[in-house]
């Protein structure tokens, strides 16, 4: 049974090693040294850590006893859905980067659901020196369940006031995507956005203003599963309801695959009749025929840079210092578009 954010909070709460680290102004990996009796650091400095983990009742766990050496360092990754190419692209790249410090990484799946990112959180928070991930829960809430632990956002779509984050910034690759289509004589240009949000996704939001500052109509979008199925469906609906749509500008790249298969079970050729340009850049993109034009993400760089704020907040002592790193997508251009 997984207790509620509430049930959570009206908990005693444990004291962490955070807390030692910020009563001694010392970093976590020094507060380990100092209770493990290592030699590289003063007398003093022991001394102080000792007395503030006696006065605040601290007990360290088996992981903070680790954070001693680097190469027993474990990371919490998670991640909405291990299907998605594009989750798993960012999960090697951090495996890597993380395998290069010596550093242990736990992939968690939570299905894209509420409740399995709750549990995930309530069950990793002990279990971990430090969380990445993508998370739908309000920050409040994480901050309840990671109590002072390192915490790095990837895919944000707002600047975080609690935690380091990554952010994705692909306006301007959108901007570029709508002027590339209108260039090549596009006057009706669709979007399948992914339809699980209550609101419309951010990169609608980039999509409509691209599509309204070219002159052209926004309103021809339906929402998809975030599938290959999902975006065949999406299509169908869209050219249902919008027969004059010549291109269409797809949530992600698995979405846009999804219409390349539909488009070609309806007749129309790629690009001649639809032009087609998805999101994330994924290597998957350049296995389909026609190969998919995306608006594209380093993945690689995603993971590698989350790691690296990981092994920042760990060498920090708090109170953590909060970054907000921006990775931008660029149009890559291939044979669907």
């Amino acid at each position: 049974m997984v207790s509620t954010p509430g049930a959570e909070r009206a908990e005693p709460r444990k004291v962490t090693i955070n807390d030692v680290a910020r009563s001694a102004g010392v970093s976590r990996q020094t507060v380990s040294r100092a209770l493990n009796d290592k030699d590289e650091i003063d007398g003093d400095t022991k001394q102080r850590v000792l007395d503030a983990a006696r006065a605040l009742g601290y007990r360290p766990s088996r992981f903070a006893r680790g954070l001693v050496r680097q190469d027993t360092m474990t990371i919490g990754l998670v991640i909405p859905d291990l299907l998605n190419p594009f989750f798993t692209e960012v999960a090697a790249a951090a495996l890597e980067a993380a395998r290069t410090r010596g550093w242990h990484v736990v992939v968690y799946d939570t299905a894209d659901r509420a409740e399995e990112e709750r549990g995930t959180l309530q069950v990793i928070s002990s279990q971990v020196d430090a969380v990445i991930g993508y998370f739908s829960c309000p920050e409040s809430e994480l901050e309840a369940f990671t109590r002072g632990m390192p915490v790095v956002l990837i895919g944000r779509e707002g600047r975080s006031t609690r935690f380091s984050s990554i952010r994705i910034d692909g306006q301007e690759g959108v901007h570029a995507a709508v002027a590339h289509l209108v260039a090549k004589g596009h006057s009706r240009i669709g979007m399948l956005d992914h339809h699980t949000r209550a609101e419309p996704s951010i990169r609608h939001t980039w999509f409509t203003a691209a599509a309204t500052a070219h002159g052209i109509d926004p309103g021809a979008v339906v929402g998809a599963d975030q599938t290959a199925d999902g975006g065949g469906s999406a299509l169908r609906e869209l050219l249902s309801a919008h027969p004059g749509v010549t291109a269409v500008f797809t949530f992600n790249d698995i979405i846009a695959i999804g219409a390349l298969r539909e488009a070609r079970r309806l007749g129309r050729s790629v690009p001649e009749d639809l032009a087609v340009i998805g999101f994330d850049g994924l290597q998957l993109g350049a296995l389909v025929e026609p190969p998919l034009s995306s608006v594209a993400l380093d993945t690689r760089r995603l993971g590698a840079l989350a790691i690296e704020q990981v092994a920042r907040l760990l060498s920090e002592p708090p109170p953590l210092a909060i970054t907000d790193l921006v990775v931008h997508a660029e149009l890559r251009l291939s044979g669907s578009a």
